[in-house]
């Protein structure tokens, strides 16, 4: 029964994902195929869980999702290991993500953070920045979607409390995101 009813509650925060974010993950994919198209980048980053969806989602970019085409330019800020040791040695972990931000981002980028509570303080200061730098900002976020929701010009809250349920949607909807980029190509 316990795996039934952890499947009955994936079900019903999909139906939540397909009511109420259909249409902000095409307009994200828009977003992200305009700023392909003007040689600008997607710049993706989380803690635990949410790095690897970052790193999987841009691994999708770089590789290839469901069909060939040209490699397109994204990264996952927390996948080079020296610059978040020396950062979060050197200054704080709160600020691993908005240094490289600093470094990284340019007016034209797509910048999006993933955090299932929406309070990663490291996401938050990332996005913050990266929006005072001119880049398009998004979230992938859960719960009631935190702090993070009120400073990003396009959050993606799935409005549950389960995390596991939260991850599963986030990367449903970033396999949805790539298949919308695919298409313009």
């Amino acid at each position: 029964m316990f795996v039934q009813t952890q499947a009955d509650e994936l079900i019903s925060a999909l139906q939540y994902v397909k009511e109420n974010l259909s249409g902000k993950v095409e307009e994200l994919a828009a977003h992200i195929v305009k700023a392909f198209q003007n040689g600008h980048k997607v710049i993706l980053m989380g803690n635990g869980g949410s790095a690897s969806d970052a790193q999987h989602l841009a691994a999708e970019f770089v590789g290839r999702f469901k069909k060939e085409r040209p490699s397109l330019p994204a990264l996952a800020l927390n996948t080079n290991s020296s610059t978040l040791t020396a950062i979060g040695n050197d200054y704080s972990y709160d600020v691993v993500f908005s240094r490289q931000i600093d470094g990284f981002a340019q007016k034209g980028d797509v910048v999006i953070g993933i955090s299932t509570s929406g309070n990663s303080k490291n996401v938050y200061l990332a996005l913050a920045l990266a929006k005072q730098k001119g880049c398009f900002t998004a979230a992938f976020l859960g719960k009631d979607g935190g702090t993070i929701k009120d400073i990003c010009d396009l959050p993606l809250v799935v409005a549950v409390n389960n995390t596991p349920h939260v991850q599963a949607c986030h990367i449903f909807m970033g396999h949805c995101m790539c298949d919308l980029v695919d298409q313009a190509y």
